[in-house]
């Protein structure tokens, strides 16, 4: 992951979440599930996505897309701010 990128997904805080869409779910759909079962256990991994306000660090408050990983028993992992913005 590019240092940029990596700044800018620690550079907001999720406010509230509005409608979850399944994207990706069970076996062969979720590409990324032998990574996330190592690092954070075994798990039936989905992909969700759902709209949220944002604020960011010059504390203005945004609707944006979020794309984040999640399994039963172990949360939501890896939340990741879709540009552009919404709003």
């Amino acid at each position: 992951m590019s240092e940029g990128r990596n700044k800018m997904l620690v550079a907001w805080t999720l406010k509230s979440l509005a409608r979850s869409k399944s994207v990706y779910r069970g076996r062969p759909q979720c590409r990324d599930r032998r990574r996330l079962n190592k690092l954070y256990g075994k798990g039936r991994w989905r992909k969700l996505k759902g709209f949220a306000s944002v604020r960011l660090p010059d504390d203005t408050i945004h609707k944006a897309e979020i794309h984040w990983y999640e399994a039963h028993g172990i949360g939501r992992r890896e939340l990741k701010l879709k540009l552009p913005l919404l709003d």
